[in-house]
């Protein structure tokens, strides 16, 4: 029964902030900060100097991890198993470690948050790095301790044969103090410690042209290299993370924005939340879809976008409003001499080197000694075998063994140790080879002495020592860089029309000129065939597209009207349209709207060609058709007509890239010409063009069109008798520019052949009516492909229907995607 004298009476105050005090030093020493030296923390030690004296090395098999927890539990760690199954997978993580210290297979969690698998299904072993950390701990190197049961001994520290604080890195939160010390490339950080050792007084800015910044291992962009120098520094400062992304073309001339790198640390499945959410909440538009395409080659995210989105706009929203770019807060605290220190990057190189000189001094020491007590046996065995016979004869005299030693040790002078040696020694160690054998040994034993000697007493010979072994590692381990540096941190600049809440919509132009967009609701709620049409009118253009595209009508008159598509009347599906008279004056009445193209920005590397009736063609840049002033009222020029009868054909939309295009021609009386598209010169908007055929009296253009040289492409014609014939416009070779051409009909002395129609073959049926008003459909590809000089085969009754009086496509609706750019 305690007595009054051994009663204390203390105040809370003291109670607490002495227990408090004892847990925290406790916290910060054992668990939670790492050792400056070999930069781990105790479990992580723990951990490593089991697996390795359990033989779980990297050259033997995988062991069950649970084996491994509870040999570390019941001998070193007793925390509970979990702490020390995470520590060991997180050691076994390659998008955590710089380099990984554990190997193993089986569930060992993901990028995305996954937890790993219970410790009972997995395998680990040492990874081959990890034998570096523990080389030479069995020579006496570190100093060990007792365990918590006083029953093993375990190291204090490792050896570490690479600076692994800088390499892996560390976090950890304890009482009081936080450490956050990123990772680094083994390559980049062995360069400075070798340059620090010959150059002790070097500058950061010295060491910092050997180790620029922390090198991450899923990679990204750092920005900032001013900061990191701080960081370096002082111990603490503020970088910035961003992913490495690019913005790549799909289908349907769309865009999408792939993630191939991500921040440090960022958890992956979160961050494609967050971007759907964003997506789905509609904060801005333009997404499509977000999806994780991450595989075993490597992680992707994939934005994909929708048409005529602003990529880098949306990148930009995305990088400040998602983890995909993030702050990175340098806290490098480790412990030094036993208390928790904020450290440079100049203080960690010199903690480590000193570390490594303690280690090698003491390996020195153990293995100088070991020499130098196996040459004292060596020396013994020597003079033993050189007076073999008397040596025996003293042996078989003696009693017992403890007699023969004694014998030997007065009768020849041997040491008590060599008198031991030659006593057990076996007999067939007695032939000639051994003695040649201990000789040898005897000159190496000597000479390994002497470098360790050596390595003792002088600085120099140490240190190449150290830098010899870094070289090794760095030789063997050292893997390119993944971090890219940036001097630089870049603002992120939100384009305000990202944030503009857009729609997508459907945009129908009929022949007759009506204009239309419908909502999406609207159009999904009927068929694409209740488009809204008067009767005889066909769609002529039919796209969704988004309320921030742009349009430009090119008409047969050589006029090109502009319109944003928000301005277009937004109508419902099956409703009429609105004439684009309604809004513009000057159309001509037999003005009719050739083609429509869609776009968000014009492009410098495209180009419009246009064709006309009387042999003319130009080539104009699709940049020259900037938005004029009054183009809600007025069309403007876009080919200038050098006579009333003649119109424009055709309007294409090119990239000035593709050098294979040609151009292919053919006229009434049936000539063809094949020549590059390269021949015919860029010129301004409002220019007539150039010639583009020589044609005879009385002849005309039927049509323009642009095919590829070297690529059979199916042409169709059809004649005023209602002949129709296939052919290839390949088949006319390449000729040049404003020549007449080769035939492509044979030529009649009684009611020759006339084309009336020329264009692609395709799916689409031709609609001929004939001079009695009767309308047939055509399947093109019903007839076949002939020679140039065929005259096809005919379609319609030529004496009862008196020939052909116009021949269109079938007028179908379909929505095309959009390949707006």
């Amino acid at each position: 029964m305690a007595t009054n004298e051994q009663i204390q009476e203390l105040t809370l105050e003291e109670v607490m902030g002495e227990r408090f005090g004892r847990y925290s030093k406790y916290i910060i020493q054992e668990r939670a900060i790492p050792d400056i030296r070999d930069g781990l923390k105790p479990v992580q030690r723990r951990i490593l100097f089991s697996m390795n004296k359990d033989g779980n090395t990297y050259e033997k098999a995988y062991r069950k991890s649970a084996k491994s927890v509870g040999n570390i539990m019941g001998n070193y760690h007793p925390h509970g198993d979990s702490s020390i199954y995470e520590a060991m997978v997180r050691m076994s993580q390659d998008w955590k470690l710089r380099d990984v210290l554990i190997d193993m297979h089986g569930n060992n969690g993901s990028m995305d948050g996954d937890s790993p698998a219970a410790m009972r299904y997995t395998e680990a072993r040492l990874s081959k790095l990890s034998s570096e950390l523990l080389s030479d701990i069995d020579k006496e190197t570190v100093d060990f301790v007792w365990n918590f049961d006083d029953t093993e001994k375990e190291p204090t520290v490792l050896p570490a044969k690479f600076p692994n604080l800088l390499v892996n890195g560390s976090t950890g939160i304890s009482a009081g103090y936080a450490t956050e010390i990123p990772p680094h490339n083994l390559g980049e950080v062995i360069d400075g410690v070798v340059y620090l050792i010959d150059h002790p007084n070097a500058s950061l800015e010295k060491i910092m042209e050997f180790i620029p910044a922390p090198d991450f291992p899923t990679g990204a962009i750092l920005q900032g290299a001013n900061e990191v120098k701080q960081a370096y520094e002082t111990g603490r400062g503020k970088v910035i993370l961003r992913s490495k992304s690019e913005i790549e073309q799909i289908k349907g001339n769309r865009e999408q924005i792939v993630v191939t790198e991500i921040p440090y640390e960022v958890n992956k499945a979160n961050l494609i939340k967050k971007m759907d959410e964003i997506r789905l909440l509609k904060k801005i538009d333009g997404i499509s879809e977000v999806r994780d395409e991450t595989d075993r080659t490597g992680l992707r995210i994939v934005i994909e976008l929708k048409k005529e989105a602003n990529a880098q706009g949306i990148l930009n929203y995305l990088l400040k409003n998602t983890d995909l770019q993030i702050s990175y807060n340098f806290n490098m605290v480790a412990i030094d001499n036993r208390t928790p220190k904020q450290v440079g990057l100049l203080h960690i190189l010199r903690s480590y080197i000193a570390h490594r000189v303690d280690v090698i001094t003491k390996r020195s020491r153990f293995e100088l000694n070991k020499a130098e007590k196996r040459q004292h046996i060596v020396e013994g065995l020597m003079k033993a075998l050189s007076i073999l016979d008397k040596v025996i004869r003293t042996i078989r005299a003696s009693k017992d063994k403890k007699d023969a030693k004694k014998n030997l040790m007065a009768s020849y002078g041997f040491t008590e140790a060599q008198a031991e040696a030659i006593v057990v020694l076996q007999l067939y160690r007695l032939t000639n080879t051994d003695i040649t054998e201990l000789q040898t040994e005897a000159e190496e034993l000597a000479k390994r002495i002497l470098e360790l000697k050596k390595i003792l007493s002088e600085e120099a010979t140490l240190f190449n020592v150290i830098k010899k072994e870094l070289r090794e590692v760095k030789k063997e381990f050292a893997t390119p860089r993944l971090t890219t540096v940036k001097r630089k941190i870049e603002e992120i600049k939100i384009d305000t029309q990202v944030l503009i809440a857009s729609e997508d919509v459907v945009v129908v132009v009929t022949r007759d000129g009506y204009v239309k967009r419908s909502s999406l609701r609207s159009y999904t709620a009927s068929t694409p065939e209740e488009v809204g049409l008067k009767e005889g009118d066909s769609v002529l253009f039919a796209k969704q597209l988004n309320t921030l595209s742009h349009l430009l009508f090119f008409t047969n008159k050589g006029n090109v009207i502009y319109r944003p598509v928000h301005e277009l009347s937004d109508l419902k599906w099956k409703d009429l349209g609105e004439h684009i008279t309604q809004s513009l004056t000057g159309f001509a009445m037999d003005e009719r709207i050739l083609a429509v193209f869609s776009y968000d920005k014009l492009s410098e590397e495209k180009l419009f060609v246009s064709f006309t009736k009387e042999g003319f063609i130009k080539q104009t840049k699709m940049c020259d058709f900037e938005i004029w002033r009054t183009y809600k009222s007025k069309a403007t020029t876009f080919m200038k007509l050098k006579s009333e009868t003649d119109e424009v054909l055709q309007v294409f939309l090119v990239d000035e890239k593709d050098e294979m295009l040609d151009v292919f021609l053919v006229t009434n009386k049936a000539f063809a010409l094949r020549y590059p598209l390269s021949e015919v010169p860029v010129v301004g908007r409002t220019a007539a063009g150039v010639k583009s055929i020589n044609l005879k009296k009385e002849d005309y253009v039927v049509n323009g069109l642009l095919v590829y040289d070297g690529a059979d492409e199916a042409i169709t014609i059809v004649t005023q008798r209602g002949a129709i014939k296939r052919m290839f416009a390949q088949e006319i070779l390449q000729i040049g520019r404003a020549k007449r051409g080769l035939m492509v009909l044979r030529e009649l002395k009684n009611n020759p052949h006339r084309i009336v129609y020329m264009n692609s073959s395709n799916a689409t049926p031709l609609l001929i009516t004939t001079a009695k008003g009767t309308v047939i459909e055509v399947d093109e590809n019903n007839y076949p492909i002939g020679e140039r000089t065929s005259n096809g085969s005919f379609a319609i009754d030529e004496k009862v229907e008196n020939g052909v009086y116009e021949v269109r496509k079938q007028g179908f609706v379909n929505i095309e995607e959009d390949t707006t750019e």
